[in-house]
């Protein structure tokens, strides 16, 4: 299996014609570009969010552009730390254009098996999937492409079904 990196699945991501939707299974993470921020949010120490500059720019020019970026995070509660800090990061998500909603895991539906794995995933143009993989730690290797129909269909509808219960930003608080 071949993976691609970050930058090679944003570059993906910037290419998308209609919408992007990304559904995070973890409750924990371990990205580089994350890792001083998050050790200074633990202290502490405000998060002025430069280190997302790209990536806000990027969801910009998509979002005015009439593209849609949509994430769910589905989150054990209580929340991690982890989870906290990204909760309190996403205002500048969603003032860039992105729609992120919560799903506490205890309200994922029962009978759902989860796809590709139960690994992370990036649906794009519901027609291309980049599925993470993580090391035992939660740190990226990288993306590995998917365009099989009936995985892809699987993903769209899984997409539409947690959509519909997740939680919208602003209406969820971490617990």
């Amino acid at each position: 299996m071949e993976l691609i990196s970050g930058h090679e699945r944003n570059a993906l991501l910037g290419g998308i014609q209609r919408d992007a939707f990304h559904l995070e299974l973890r409750d924990t993470y371990h990205v580089d570009q994350e890792e001083d921020p998050y050790t200074a949010w633990l202290r502490g120490e405000p998060d002025d969010q430069a280190w997302m500059a790209p990536w806000l720019a990027m969801i910009r020019r998509l979002s005015r552009s009439g593209r849609a970026v949509r994430r769910v995070r589905v989150v054990t509660e209580p929340v991690s730390d982890y989870i906290r800090f990204e909760y309190e990061g996403t205002p500048d998500n969603l003032a860039a254009g992105e729609d992120i909603r919560w799903l506490p895991r205890h309200d994922v539906p029962e009978a759902l098996a989860m796809p590709v794995g139960g690994r992370d995933w990036w649906l794009l143009d519901d027609a291309t999937l980049a599925v993470g993989h993580f090391d035992v730690d939660g740190r990226v290797l990288g993306s590995e492409i998917v365009t099989d129909a009936a995985t892809v269909a699987e993903c769209v509808r899984v997409r539409e079904l947690l959509w519909s219960v997740a939680i919208p930003h602003d209406a969820y608080t971490p617990r």
